[in-house]
C-alpha cells in the first residue's frame, strides 16, 4: 500500500501499464503486416487509418512501433537480468569473502566501468558479427559492475550481522550463508537497481540500434526506425517523433518505477 501512495511510482506503473499493453496485443494482434509495403501512402502523414503516419516505404509506422517494442524490450530485460545475476554472485562472494579476492574482482569491475561501451560494442561486433545477440553480450557486461558495487556494498554491511555470525558458528557454508541468508535481505536493493536499470537499458539498446549495431532488418527496432527516419526529419517528421517518443516514454516509466521502489525501501 506505501507503494501506491508513491506518486513516483503511481506515473511509472500508469506509463508501464500503456506500454505493456501495446507490446502484449502486438502478440497477438498487428493492425498491418510491420514489413509491408506500399509506395503509393509512402510518408502519409498521421490520420486514419494509419494513425501514426507511415515511413519512406508506405509501412505503417504505429505497427512497426508495437513490433518493435518487444524486440528492444526484451534486450533490455535479458542484459538486465543476465548482469543482475552474475553481478549479484560476484559482489556478494566479493564482499563477504573480502581480502585479495575482493581487491581482483573491484580492479577487474573498474576496468570494465572504464570501457567505452560502444567501443565495446564494435569490437565485439567485429569478432561474433554484428547481430542481436552480440548487442545483448555487449549490454550484459556492460552492465555487469554496477550490480556488482550494489551487492558487494549489500553483503560488507549484512556479513557482521548476529544471524550470519550465528549461521557461522554452526558451521554453514559460505555459499549457504551468502545465497541463503544474506541475499534475501538484499533483494529489494536489487529489485529498485534492476528496474531502474531497465531504463538504462532500453536507452543503450536504442543508441546501439541506432549506430546499427544493434537489432538488424527487417526486424523493427525503436532505435533502427529513429536511425532510418533522420532523412526525412523535415518532411516526415512522425516517423522519428514516434519511436522517439516512446523511448522517452519507457525510459521514463522505469526510472519512476525504480525511484518508488527505491523510497519504498528507505
Amino acid at each position: 500500500m506505501r507503494l501506491l501512495e508513491n506518486g513516483n511510482f503511481r506515473i511509472g506503473a500508469a506509463l508501464g501499464l500503456f506500454i505493456g499493453s501495446l507490446i502484449v496485443t502486438s502478440f497477438f494482434f498487428l493492425p498491418y503486416d510491420y514489413n509491408g509495403m506500399d509506395s503509393k501512402i509512402r510518408f502519409s502523414p498521421p490520420g486514419f487509418p494509419h494513425l501514426l503516419g507511415t515511413d519512406n516505404f508506405g509501412r505503417d509506422v504505429f505497427t512497426r512501433i508495437m513490433a518493435g517494442g518487444k524486440y528492444t524490450l526484451a534486450a533490455a530485460l535479458i542484459t538486465v537480468a543476465g548482469s543482475a545475476a552474475a553481478g549479484s554472485a560476484l559482489g556478494m562472494i566479493s564482499g563477504f569473502a573480502g581480502g585479495v579476492w575482493d581487491e581482483i574482482v573491484m580492479r577487474l569491475m573498474d576496468a570494465l566501468s572504464s570501457f567505452p561501451g560502444i567501443l565495446l560494442a564494435l569490437v565485439m561486433a567485429a569478432l561474433l558479427g554484428n547481430s542481436h545477440v552480440t548487442l545483448i553480450i555487449a549490454l550484459l557486461v556492460l552492465f555487469i559492475p554496477s550490480f556488482t558495487r550494489i551487492m558487494r556494498s549489500g553483503a560488507i554491511q549484512y556479513k557482521s550481522r548476529d544471524f550470519v555470525l550465528a549461521a557461522r558458528i554452526l558451521g554453514t557454508s559460505r555459499l549457504r550463508i551468502i545465497f541463503v541468508h544474506i541475499l534475501p535481505n538484499l533483494v529489494p536493493s536489487l529489485l529498485s537497481a534492476s528496474v531502474l536499470g531497465l531504463s538504462n537499458a532500453i536507452l543503450a539498446e536504442s543508441t546501439m540500434s541506432y549506430l546499427g549495431l544493434g537489432i538488424q532488418p527487417p526486424v523493427p527496432s525503436w532505435g533502427r526506425m529513429l536511425s532510418e527516419s533522420q532523412n526525412y526529419l523535415f518532411n516526415a517528421p512522425w516517423c522519428a517523433l514516434a519511436p522517439g517518443a516512446m523511448i522517452m516514454l519507457t525510459v521514463l516509466a522505469f526510472h519512476y518505477l525504480g525511484e518508488g521502489l527505491r523510497q519504498g525501501n528507505q
